[in-house]
């Protein structure tokens, strides 16, 4: 790996076998030291979490081989059997009341911008890393990846002229048959945003997600949220922000918690989109009533903390993007990711 102020980027090439071992390798030490010995790793490892790991493991395998092929080479990378790899990688569908994370700025327009604060577990602070991924056979994308995690379920740039960031959703009350982070890490390998969204629609019932995407050639902006078997997709032509909870109907939706600090950054969020503020400077907020957009308290109600801030603009035929560490103005890494002829649609 390369690392760059310290959020390393991991070049990843060949199959699904090379791939996820790689990718075990390069979170070998994180997980041993850290998410191996954390409670939730215990809880969703318990022997009462295995009959529903097992049914979604057989779901990935029969729709999502090569998917199950890189979870089994993660397990390999990492040097622990397949069933707690797989459970810690379907643990927001395990666990619905998982703390919270992440706030994502839309920006529609000639040259669309999505920013997004990338929140988790404070002790992976300086633990994730970026994976620039060569796949074989599919576009070649770029995720933000937590040590022991497959990616996708993050934030993403593909060379199919795709921005997707992902936060989180607690909706109670489901069975799912199919991890959420396998259904993120298949739309990395699609030809644009409508197969994204026809992908899930076909998918099995699965814990709740929610996506911003955006298309290289398109002015518009998508909110996607998606959960036990319920799709809404929003084209959003004028800024907008999410937290961490849907903001729309549906059955599904309507038994969703909403945190504190999910409605708290919601609504400062949307109150600084108003007064114009730029999409960083909105993430980087502290001085709102209530519990802040950039997090970094020891004390974190959720117990999470801003571990990455991702800013990424849409052109025609280009996507750059850059990522920074929690707070720092200049970026940790930067790029421009060329779009693959054909993929400028929606």
């Amino acid at each position: 790996m390369t690392a760059a102020g310290g959020l390393e980027r991991l070049e990843v090439y060949g199959d699904a076998v090379a791939g996820g071992r790689a990718l075990g390798a390069a979170g070998r030490v994180s997980v041993a030291q850290i998410v191996s010995r954390s409670p939730l790793w215990r809880r969703v490892t318990a022997p009462d979490m295995a009959p529903a790991v097992r049914r979604m493991a057989d779901a990935t395998r029969a729709l999502f081989p090569q998917i199950h092929t890189e979870i089994a080479a993660l397990a390999e990378g990492l040097g622990l059997p397949f069933d707690p790899v797989f459970a810690w990688n379907a643990r927001g569908d395990l666990l619905a009341g998982l703390g919270d994370g992440c706030t994502t700025v839309q920006v529609p327009g000639t040259s669309p911008v999505i920013a997004h604060n990338e929140d988790g577990l404070p002790g992976l602070r300086g633990r994730c890393f970026i994976a620039d991924l060569h796949p074989a056979g599919a576009p070649q994308a770029m995720s933000f990846c937590y040590p022991g995690s497959i990616p996708g379920h993050s934030f993403a740039v593909t060379a199919a002229g795709m921005v997707i960031t992902v936060n989180n959703l607690k909706l109670q009350g489901l069975v799912p048959e199919i991890p959420r982070m396998v259904l993120t890490r298949a739309l990395l390998a699609q030809p644009d945003r409508n197969a994204t969204v026809g992908l899930l629609r076909a998918a099995p019932r699965s814990g709740g997600y929610h996506l911003s995407i955006g298309q290289a050639g398109a002015r518009d902006l998508w909110s996607v949220s998606f959960g036990g078997g319920e799709v809404h997709v929003v084209e959003h032509i004028r800024p907008a922000l999410h937290s961490n909870h849907a903001q729309v109907s549906g059955p599904v939706m309507a038994r969703q918690t909403i945190t504190a600090s999910s409605r708290d950054r919601l609504r400062r969020g949307l109150d600084l989109l108003e007064q114009g503020a730029p999409p960083l400077a909105i993430l980087n907020d502290c001085a709102g009533p209530g519990l802040p957009i950039f997090r970094a308290a020891p004390d974190d109600p959720d117990d999470e903390n801003t571990l990455a801030q991702f800013h990424a603009r849409l052109a025609d035929d280009a996507i750059a993007w850059q990522v920074h560490e929690p707070g720092q103005a200049i970026a940790a890494h930067r790029d421009i990711l060329p779009v693959i002829s054909g993929a400028r649609h929606d």
